[in-house]
């Protein structure tokens, strides 16, 4: 059964003065698409977004929608229609009583919260809220994890991978598009690449393609060295029947100026040396008027650590970390900081530039040279280049940037400084997922140490060590290992508590003396079965990825590709269900 289409757009350009966005973009989107955009920095992600959702209008090309198509946008900064409405009225004109469940959901327990006096996360819960309750035929989302604290993003992730409803959004959350999307589109080179699968198999086929694209122009270039020699040497050859051979040479030198290199930040920054002792936090306390932020906060910063921050908004992470530098200070306690500690801070906010200077001006303000890893001496011209601003990027005025650029020019004014204990409050915020890669090796090999308060679980699964889990009314707790770790422990400790309250509510006389059972005849046939079924599926799972490999030049990829999604939810619940009475046997 062919696909229903939902949208096409086709040939799509835009550009700003000078200044193209993209050229000629086109694609397709049908029913049960779940699609993640994938760009650098600056190619227009959020007004191709707003192009397709209508709300901006291209200089060319066309976005045709099916006939009664219901379409809703969350963008990446939500505006609404007045300033005095609460969050339930925002969510109009559904039924106030489900849009109060629904907000609840989304972590706003507040219904009556006015949007004049709302967060940007609260604002963005909201917008979500409300776009949910209108059940869109498609939905867009301009990063929709910004902002929010990793339980509600666990919670949407869930609810958007259960829906049925097509999805088309931009995301720099690596595990939401691993685990949310059925296709990626890669905007690159001023061409649009499809590619079926989640976020995995994209990292894994883009591969593939650069390797074939890589190996082509290999192949051009040899081949244009030897026309080369041909048009040196046979001047008189050219007219007549030889006139083909020339327009060929031509036509290899135009192919072979294709640049397939990743043009990536550079962040090799050396970093100052750091003593043996750090700092130490002791009985830290601290209010705001009668909530408690942190009660008793007591530890000892040890050499290279690297620490994560994680809690719900409002609980005073950002005030935590801003503690630690002096810019707060506690009602109680004390903090004993080493003499080699430079704190370098990255904050929500950004570093307070001038809005009316230029780039260039910003980084000369602060040094006029910036000395890299091994010695190695910059001017700050050459030092912006390392985080992509050509030079006549570097002439921009700061209000002129987009938050991408500004995200780059505030962490190489941090980084210049070779500060030793990094501290990044929500780093990944405009951060593109290559910059955000390179940022993940610097801090992996960073001789200091780090904290990071982030909701990226994949950017915390990466760096950090152990985890200071901020639970509410003053308390914070020190969990060793990453964040997936952490997960896995609260589940766990959730599962075994109610297994265990379960046990008791039903047989609470034979609690202590119950022997631990083993399975029935009934559970061993089922388990048996369920090998059995887990071997097919994962036979099924194998034959859709070699298809997706090139196996099968003629098979049908969306299908393949939404067959491939059931068998893995198949295979997921199969062997659970496996798991589960493997641990009874």
């Amino acid at each position: 059964m062919a696909p229903i289409s939902y949208m096409q757009i086709e040939n799509l350009t835009k550009s700003y003065g000078d200044r193209l966005l993209f050229g000629d973009v086109t694609f397709g989107i049908n029913q049960g698409d779940k699609i993640g955009i994938i760009a650098k920095n600056g190619t227009g992600k959020t007004t191709m977004l707003r192009i397709i959702a209508g709300l901006e209008s291209p200089d060319s090309g066309s976005v045709t929608c099916r006939s009664g198509l219901k379409v809703a946008m969350v963008e990446q900064k939500p505006r609404f229609d007045r300033d005095h409405m609460n969050a339930v009225e925002a969510c109009a004109p559904h039924d106030p009583e489900v849009a109060a469940r629904m907000l609840s959901q989304l972590g706003i327990s507040d219904p009556s919260v006015m949007t004049a006096t709302m967060s940007g996360g609260q604002k963005k819960r909201v917008a979500i809220a409300a776009a949910l309750l209108d059940e869109p035929d498609l939905l867009i989302l301009d990063e929709p994890t910004n902002h929010l604290d990793i339980k509600v993003i666990e919670w949407l992730e869930s609810r958007l991978r259960r829906s049925r409803t097509t999805l088309l959004l931009v995301t720099h959350d690596r595990y939401f598009l691993d685990r949310v999307c059925n296709k990626i589109i890669e905007i690159d080179h001023g061409g649009i690449f499809t590619y079926q699968g989640n976020f995995n198999e994209y990292l894994r086929r883009r591969t593939e393609r650069i390797n074939a694209l890589t190996g082509e122009l290999a192949k051009v270039r040899n081949t244009l060295r030897r026309e080369q020699e041909w048009m040196s040497r046979q001047p008189q050859a050219r007219a007549g029947k030889a006139k083909f051979r020339i327009d060929a040479f031509h036509e290899l030198k135009r192919r072979s100026q294709a640049d397939y290199t990743e043009r990536t930040v550079s962040l090799d920054v050396k970093s100052s040396y750091i003593g043996s002792k750090i700092f130490v936090a002791d009985g830290i306390t601290k209010r705001y008027g009668d909530k408690l932020l942190v009660d008793g906060f007591t530890y000892d910063f040890a050499r290279y650590d690297k620490v994560g921050i994680v809690g719900p908004n409002g609980v005073g992470k950002s005030t935590f970390i801003k503690m630690l530098q002096g810019l707060v200070q506690p009602d109680s306690g004390r903090f004993d900081v080493g003499e080699t500690v430079r704190f370098g801070y990255y904050s929500q906010e950004g570093l307070a530039f001038d809005s009316s200077k230029r780039v260039i001006d910003v980084i000369t303000d602060l040094a006029e040279e910036i000395v890299l890893e091994g010695g190695e001496r910059h001017s700050p011209m050459n030092y912006l280049q390392r985080f992509l601003f050509a030079p006549k990027d570097q002439q921009k005025y700061v209000h002129t940037l987009s938050g991408g650029e500004l995200a780059r020019l505030h962490l190489a004014a941090v980084l210049m400084r070779s500060p030793n204990f990094l501290i990044l409050d929500e780093p990944t915020n405009d951060l593109d997922i290559v910059t955000l890669g390179l940022l993940e090796e610097y801090l992996a090999d960073f001789k200091g140490c780090a904290i990071i308060v982030s909701h990226d679980r994949f950017f915390l699964d990466t760096i950090i060590e152990h985890l200071f889990v901020f639970e509410g009314n003053g308390v914070i707790k020190d969990f060793p290992g990453n964040y997936s770790d952490y997960r896995a422990f609260i589940e766990q400790q959730q599962t075994g508590t109610s297994s265990e309250t379960k046990a008791r509510k039903e047989k609470p006389q034979r609690e202590n003396t119950e022997k631990p059972r083993k399975l029935s005849f009934k559970e061993r046939k089922l388990m048996e079965a369920l090998e059995q079924e887990i071997s097919d599926l994962s036979q099924e799972k194998e034959r859709l990825e070699s298809i997706f490999a090139g196996s099968d030049p003629s098979a049908d990829i969306d299908a393949a590709s939404r067959l491939y999604t059931e068998v893995k939810a198949k295979l997921d619940e199969k062997e659970m269900q496996w798991l589960e009475l493997s641990e009874l046997s």
